[in-house]
């Protein structure tokens, strides 16, 4: 298993990689420059969202678990309380907010659960 980029590093290339395909990425919350997960929510900007969350697979790579297969979203209300709740269990949390149309997540890990 290879060691991760800092936090900091990482959150900085998927807001990059969401701008430069004509999306919007916002921190919402600010966690650990180095060692700190990340959410990401992805607002489609019609009242429903879908959120991404780090784990690790089988073989010990990191991929994203979209919480669609735990029932969480697709109203952006529901994943908003999730995230209320995300927040307050772990201030070293990184919280990134991408708005898109299309959904897209721009993670480039793997991503298992529900389609976006």
């Amino acid at each position: 298993m290879m060691d991760r980029l800092p936090a900091r590093l990482w959150t900085d290339a998927l807001i990059r990689r969401a701008s430069l395909a004509g999306a919007s990425a916002f921190v919402l919350q600010h966690g650990d420059d180095e060692r700190g997960d990340v959410l990401v929510k992805v607002a489609r900007l019609d009242g429903t969202a879908a959120a991404y969350t780090p784990s690790m697979s089988l073989d010990g790579e990191r991929i994203f678990l979209n919480l669609a297969a735990q029932g969480i979203g697709p109203e952006e209300a529901a994943v908003d309380e999730y995230i209320r709740r995300a927040k307050a269990r772990d201030r070293d949390l990184w919280i990134i907010e991408i708005e898109d149309r299309e959904g897209r997540h721009f993670l480039t890990e793997p991503v298992e659960g529900a389609a976006p």
